[in-house]
């Protein structure tokens, strides 16, 4: 398990260490969380990684949003723990999750 503060170090970690899985909050400093997806859609090293989204924005735009910007799932805080399982588990199965 790897944790960064930021989108900054979370990309370098994500290249360094390829994770099977990337959990992203959108307001993150620094750097928002649809940009970080898109910069790490643009690198060879984590392009294939799959990044859940997590947020306290839950408007149905944001999700949308999230979603086209090519997050694998988009999950809403408060977090249920249930369905926080089942899309973890789906998309390391390689399962689309909507």
């Amino acid at each position: 398990l790897l944790s960064a503060p930021d989108a900054k170090l979370g990309i370098e970690l994500a290249q360094a260490h390829r994770p099977d899985l990337i959990l992203m909050d959108i307001n993150l400093p620094g750097m928002d969380g649809i940009t970080a997806m898109k910069v790490l859609q643009n690198k060879p090293e984590t392009q294939d990684i799959p990044v859940v989204a997590i947020s306290a924005n839950a408007m149905p735009r944001d999700v949308k949003k999230g979603l086209a910007a090519g997050f694998s799932d988009y999950l809403t805080k408060p977090l249920d723990v249930k369905e926080f399982h089942r899309v973890v588990a789906e998309v390391l199965a390689g399962e689309k999750t909507e």
